[in-house]
């Protein structure tokens, strides 16, 4: 993270003994990346963060893809897909996966209940919140999170989900094979927001005190569910987790919320890259949010056809309406999946229909990634066949 943060009980200087009030040391455990060359952050437990009891592997639900065969742009519906036991969707075990390639995995997730403790040892995780309300529970702290919300998770954070009672905590989760974060281009070389950046450390939101749990429950056996390079594992711990008094650095999970997102317009229209919000390996995150548009006399609000030579596009649509796709059968929760070697563009009558346009009123998450996305079983459940075919308006799964 660019910035330092320290809450909860720490000593004054870092790696000297730190006593519990009966006199015993709290175990120090340094989270970190890069070999010690980068950031992170220094925690106190309780009790030792090592001391396992026993290990057995998980057997993965499916996360095989498949290529984009015939190469085409596709729309799919995250509404539309269900789930056996409804009732019984946590934002870990239930996630389904919809897109993946060798950088990331894309899933989605509409849980109703707390999940079990997880940890992505592989990478890190970003999880985009799009309806419902919940917390996410660290060893750093507590987050609420809603409507929204972008939440990061450096990787190796043991945490869990639990959605507030109401409607489900609908969950767009990439599964990264490295670090995200913000654009470097948005910071000073000492990791500062700069002026021209879309958003900074005013809009962002981290743990602000200790999540330790007490009693029986403290000392109890507690399994934690870690996914890595080979798979799953189930770790059984001697002590719960949650029993960080302090901690503090630089590394730590945060949250963002899209609608802190200012837009960046001009007098004509501006490439995606102005919206971008994360990057990670060979992907990048961007947020478009309703905004005033281009103020030239004779701009075209809309996108221009464009063939994204070097990247596959994924856009989820979140709100608002979505001036460029009328007509495409697009709706609140569709991701349309638009691959390198197809040239896509406004839906036909778009065009004509922005002239004169003074604000869009959209909001969407759009993931660039580059290398190809394969499709995940999930995305082959709610699929739509006719998209590909909606700019000429005929073709084979057209009536």
């Amino acid at each position: 993270m660019p910035y330092y943060r320290s809450v909860g009980e720490i000593p004054r200087k870092r790696h000297t003994q730190f006593r519990k009030p009966d006199g015993g040391l709290y175990a120090e455990e340094l989270m970190g990346v890069e070999g010690f060359s980068s950031d992170s952050a220094l925690l106190y437990h309780r009790n030792l963060p090592t001391a396992i009891v026993n290990a057995e592997q998980v057997a993965e639900s499916d996360r095989a893809t498949t290529a984009n065969l015939p190469l085409k742009p596709r729309h799919f519906r995250s509404q539309e897909l269900k789930w056996e036991a409804p009732d019984e969707v946590d934002a870990v075990t239930g996630r389904r996966l919809l897109f993946g390639n060798v950088d990331v995995k894309i899933c989605f997730a509409a849980a109703t209940r707390p999940s079990p403790l997880y940890r992505n040892a592989f990478g890190d995780e970003l999880l985009y919140v799009q309806a419902g309300t919940g917390v996410v529970e660290t060893i750093y702290g507590a987050l609420q999170v809603g409507d929204g919300d972008y939440v990061v998770i450096p990787t190796s954070t043991t945490y869990r989900v639990v959605p507030d009672q109401g409607e489900p905590l609908r969950v767009l989760v990439l599964e990264a094979t490295g670090h995200i974060g913000p654009p470097k281009r948005y910071l000073s070389a000492k990791g500062q927001f700069l002026e021209h950046a879309p958003y900074c450390e005013r809009d962002l939101r981290g743990p602000t005190e200790p999540l330790v749990v007490e009693g029986e429950e403290a000392d109890r056996d507690t399994d934690v569910l870690v996914r890595h390079r080979a798979g799953l594992t189930r770790f059984t711990y001697a002590h719960h987790p949650f029993d960080v008094v302090g901690w503090d650095g630089c590394l730590y999970p945060w949250v963002f919320n899209i609608r802190d997102f200012e837009p960046i317009t001009g007098r004509v229209h501006q490439p995606p890259p102005v919206h971008q919000t994360f990057e990670g390996p060979n992907f990048v995150v961007c947020s478009f949010c309703p905004r005033k548009v281009d103020y030239h006399p004779q701009a075209v609000p809309v996108p221009y056809n464009h063939a994204n030579v070097d990247s596959d596009e994924l856009m989820f649509y979140v709100g608002g309406n979505y001036e460029a796709r009328k007509g495409s059968g697009i709706g609140i929760g569709s991701l349309s999946l638009h691959p390198s070697g197809c040239t896509h563009g406004p839906q036909p009558g778009a065009v004509e229909a922005s002239l004169g346009a003074e604000f869009f009123d959209e909001l969407a998450v759009m993931v660039d990634t580059f290398r190809p996305l394969e499709l995940g079983e999930g995305a082959q459940a709610c699929e739509d066949p006719r998209y590909a075919w909606t700019w000429a308006r005929r073709g084979p799964d057209w009536s």
